[in-house]
């Protein structure tokens, strides 16, 4: 039997695009009479669009739809939402962004459910979620002026930055090779805007790890295929 709760309701909205995913959180919230899971959406808009009343957003980093996490937590806030990010990326850059943007915290899939129920709740209630994810992207360095990716371009980096050449990078992506090519295009263009151009593949690769895209080498080398985009 649940425990009789002393917080007030808290209605919660969860973006999510993975069912198996939304299911669990609701199995993991179905007892928890302080917490109701008003709504589930695959994307921010669909969320919005419910118009539902509710006190926080769950929000999962990387969705389908290709948005960035600094434009769907600016949206949510934008319409008076508070933002949880619940993700199990490992992807440094994707928190940061969101971090800064103004989420209340970062909470790991990963985490026990009571871990994530307590910071579910404690969000809800407009306090901060301090993690040791939410603390490393706050304090992150802050020379580094942040680029923009989309998670669609950040995916393009990461494969053509570690040494996959153009073709392949569209064969595992399952785009047309020339839109890699236009990806790759205005990724060198957005870098080169804040400052930190990137015109050879070896420069991407540096980015690659500065942004956490790529995690930092045991040896400070680039990958051995730096053949440039043709």
């Amino acid at each position: 039997m649940p425990v009789q709760s002393v917080f007030p309701n808290r209605r919660v909205g969860l973006v999510e695009d993975h069912e198996s995913v939304a299911i669990g959180l609701s199995v993991m919230l179905r007892d928890e009479s302080d917490l109701d899971l008003a709504c589930i959406a695959t994307t921010v808009t669909e969320l919005l669009a419910q118009n539902i009343n509710l006190d926080l957003a769950i929000l999962d980093l990387r969705l389908a739809d290709g948005s960035s996490p600094k434009s769907n937590v600016e949206q949510l806030r934008a319409s008076g939402l508070e933002t949880l990010v619940f993700t199990g990326a490992e992807n440094p850059y994707l928190v940061r962004s969101a971090a800064r943007a103004g989420v209340l915290g970062v909470v790991r899939k990963s985490e026990p459910a009571a871990v994530v129920i307590d910071a579910i709740r404690t969000a809800a209630s407009g306090i901060q979620v301090v993690t040791t994810e939410w603390a490393a992207a706050i304090d992150g360095d802050p020379g580094l002026d942040e680029v923009g990716l989309s998670p669609r371009q950040l995916d393009v980096l990461e494969l053509y930055a570690s040494g996959e050449k153009a073709d392949r990078v569209a064969r595992l992506t399952g785009l047309a090779p020339q839109t890699v090519n236009d990806y790759l295009q205005r990724i060198r263009m957005k870098y080169a805007a804040v400052g930190r151009p990137a015109p050879t593949k070896t420069d991407l690769y540096k980015r690659a790890v500065e942004d956490g895209v790529l995690p930092i080498p045991e040896r400070s080398a680039p990958p051995e295929r730096v053949d440039e985009l043709r």
